[in-house]
């Protein structure tokens, strides 16, 4: 979506990875005061439904199912890549994950996984609870967890400012929070 808007196409309201949305602010593409976090995903590991669900309980436990996975994939860019790289190099497995991991250019780790295409994924919660053929194998340990925040903002050149900053009413209500707690986030 950050492309779509920098390359000028119109829209109302965007709804980015926080740090996007900053960028977006300062560029005057968004309006300041209208900015708000709207939810937050933690990061999940997606097996093909009907597998056994490996254990990832623990940050040993994590490691070792990276370890013996045959294979694995997560985004060759996003919100949650940059993290990932860090996490596997701090835990010592970066090398050894190399070979067997799989970066694809879009959202299509929980695809892959389901497809039987690689044996883990890891991404986003939200985007695994997506996708049929994924299962959830559960979030990674909370003290190596991090979770992406979405934020959204109205457009700085939006004939329809006063709908948007409804819309952005709405989604903090509590209809919109039940909504975003059934999807695999938090409210913001």
């Amino acid at each position: 979506m950050k492309r779509r808007i920098e390359a000028g196409e119109s829209f109302d309201l965007a709804v980015l990875v926080n740090f996007q949305t900053d960028e977006m602010i300062k560029k005057g593409k968004l309006e300041a005061d209208t900015r708000s976090d709207i939810m937050k995903a933690g990061i999940g590991v997606a097996v093909r439904r009907g597998t056994k669900v490996p254990d990832i309980g623990t940050v040993e436990a994590f490691k070792h199912t990276l370890l013996d996975a045959k294979s694995i994939t997560y985004l060759k860019e996003g919100a949650s890549t940059i993290y990932l790289d860090r996490l596997f190099a701090r835990m010592g497995i970066a090398e050894a994950l190399r070979a067997k991991t799989v970066k694809p250019e879009t959202e299509t780790v929980s695809e892959a996984v389901a497809a039987g295409a690689v044996e883990l994924g890891l991404i986003v919660i939200p985007n695994i609870l997506s996708v049929s053929g994924a299962q959830l194998a559960g979030p990674i340990p909370e003290e190596i967890q991090s979770y992406i925040v979405f934020t959204e903002a109205v457009a700085a050149t939006s004939p329809n400012q006063q709908a948007a900053r409804e819309l952005i009413s709405f989604l903090k209500s509590p209809a919109a929070i039940s909504a975003i707690r059934a999807k695999g986030m938090n409210p913001g």
